[in-house]
């Protein structure tokens, strides 16, 4: 039997929540949960998409969830959740009419945004409608047609914020089994040579042609450090290559939500940075990616003090000053200060055709600041 949709509150979700938490369902009790048929179509295609086998789990997480919850009723006239709210599927055929300018339906976003925005012309005066996603450009075209639009974080994460660290070095995004593979046989070959010969004699350890060529560039290289740090510890080359690898490695681990994973491999990073900078603590990149690495592990404190560093030294490093805005709108939710620090970004690369993506992307971070900001004060408002 459908349940009666009398709730003042609706929520609607984006995919990447889901993703984010699967039991975000059962966040807003009381609420009507509105899950758009796209949403549901986005789920379906982890099932066969070339996808990381965690994020595919979460789905089918998801995706059980529902239709558990369904039991054999209609998810499009809506099925009870275990707390009092409702749950149901808005097909995207219900959106057939005229949407506002600047708004389309050929991706699965714009197909998301206008169910919300008729969902929410739809409205009784005593009812709200809000949209979570973890989607920057979502969030700021939905606050451009009227809809109230949140980010949605789970407990204390900030992993919203570390999407948008701006990194110095580039990333290799390189898959890690083979390189995994390679450390294993390294790390057999030294205990063979302690054990037969009473000490290690082997000064360097070098992989055969065949297994190498399984190994892409980056990885061959952060094998090659590994080796080279065994006969000299001082080598500074093969410190940042391993910092390098162990930051690139923690952003995968951000971007599949794998926390546990994340929190260890900045910890590495952080270790190899750190070494790195006892002999060049004047690295303005380095350290910048370090504070980054801080970051990611959960130090916001750390991150800031080492970026306070770099911009002791260079007042206008571009990326260090975009960084800190994150640090405090993230991390502190210092919002004031994050204006001014992405302000003074935007006055830094205006006009600068090689900071064109970091100035683009700073006015859409400014434009969310100044957002989140009214947003307070409302609510502040509203509770006074």
């Amino acid at each position: 039997m459908p349940v009666e949709q009398d709730h003042d509150e609706v929520i609607i979700f984006d995919t990447n929540v889901l993703l984010t938490d699967p039991q975000a369902l059962f966040a807003y009790p009381k609420a009507e949960v509105v899950i758009p048929e796209t949403v549901l179509s986005e789920l379906d295609k982890l099932k066969t998409g070339h996808v990381d086998p965690d994020l595919r789990f979460r789905g089918r997480e998801v995706t059980r969830s529902i239709f558990e919850l369904a039991d054999g009723n209609s998810l499009i006239d809506g099925v009870a959740l275990p707390d009092g709210g409702t749950l149901r599927v808005v097909p995207f055929e219900y959106n057939n009419r005229s949407l506002p300018d600047g708004f389309t339906t050929k991706t699965p976003d714009d197909k998301i945004l206008a169910t919300a925005w008729v969902l929410n012309e739809e409205l009784s005066d005593e009812a709200t409608l809000t949209l979570l996603t973890n989607d920057l450009n979502m969030l700021l075209k939905a606050q451009t047609v009227g809809i109230d639009v949140r980010q949605f974080s789970k407990g204390n994460d900030i992993s919203f914020g570390k999407r948008f660290i701006i990194r110095p070095f580039k990333r290799y995004r390189v898959p890690l089994l083979m390189l995994m593979l390679a450390i294993a046989l390294f790390a057999a070959v030294t205990v063979i040579g302690i054990t037969e010969g009473g000490l290690f004699r082997t000064q360097s350890t070098t992989l055969s042609t065949d297994f190498r060529n399984l190994l892409t560039t980056s990885q061959q290289n952060a094998y090659d450090a590994l080796v080279s740090l065994q006969s000299n510890p001082d080598d500074t080359d093969a410190m940042l290559t391993l910092a390098n690898f162990f930051y690139d490695r923690t952003s995968l681990d951000q971007a599949n939500n794998d926390n546990a994973s994340m929190m260890s491999d900045a910890k590495n990073g952080i270790l190899y940075f750190t070494k790195y900078l006892v002999h060049f603590p004047t690295a303005a990149d380095a350290r910048s990616d370090m504070a980054a690495l801080y970051y990611y592990s959960g130090d916001t404190d750390a991150a800031i003090q080492q970026i306070g560093q770099v911009l002791k030294l260079n007042p206008n490093h571009v990326k260090a000053n975009y960084n800190l805005g994150i640090f405090y709108a993230f991390g502190r939710n210092d919002l004031n200060a994050a204006k001014k620090q992405i302000e003074k970004v935007i006055e830094l690369t205006r006009g600068n055709t090689a900071y064109k993506t970091t100035y683009d992307q700073s006015q859409q971070m400014l434009t969310l600041i100044k957002s989140r900001m009214q947003s307070d004060e409302t609510t502040a408002t509203v509770k006074s």
